[in-house]
């Protein structure tokens, strides 16, 4: 199978990816998507809070699992997509464009360099 990774973000070896461009999204990749199946539940943080890179930040539930998604960087909450709780297959019919699941504004742009890019990603999930 082949999947669709967007060479505009930076990913996470745990499947999350961030735009590298401003306003930051965060969501999960295609192959995090599909490895899930048919989501049917999202839990987000709510617009102000602070994540630390690493930490989880939400919930998603899917017909396979429950699954924890990750900060990509450390930074504040400024946008969540509250399209998700009453759509949260979103995130499997367009992972990186109506599926995305908040905003961050990130405290240290380098981190975001620390990420994988969409090529290195591709290579961690063959």
């Amino acid at each position: 199978m082949s999947f669709d990774f967007p060479t505009d973000r930076r990913y996470r070896e745990s499947h999350e990816y961030l735009t590298t461009d401003a306003p930051h999204r965060v969501g999960i990749s295609d192959f995090a998507q599909d490895e899930l199946g048919d989501v049917v539940f999202v839990e987000l943080p709510s617009e102000g809070d602070r994540l630390s890179a690493g930490d989880s930040f939400g919930v998603v539930e899917s017909i396979k699992a429950v699954s924890d998604v990750y900060a990509p960087v450390s930074g504040e909450v400024t946008a969540i997509n509250e399209e998700l709780f009453d759509a949260p297959e979103l995130l499997n019919d367009a992972p990186y464009d109506d599926g995305w699941m908040l905003e961050l504004d990130p405290d240290d742009e380098s981190e975001i360099e620390e990420l994988m890019t969409a090529d290195e990603y591709a290579e961690q999930v063959e």
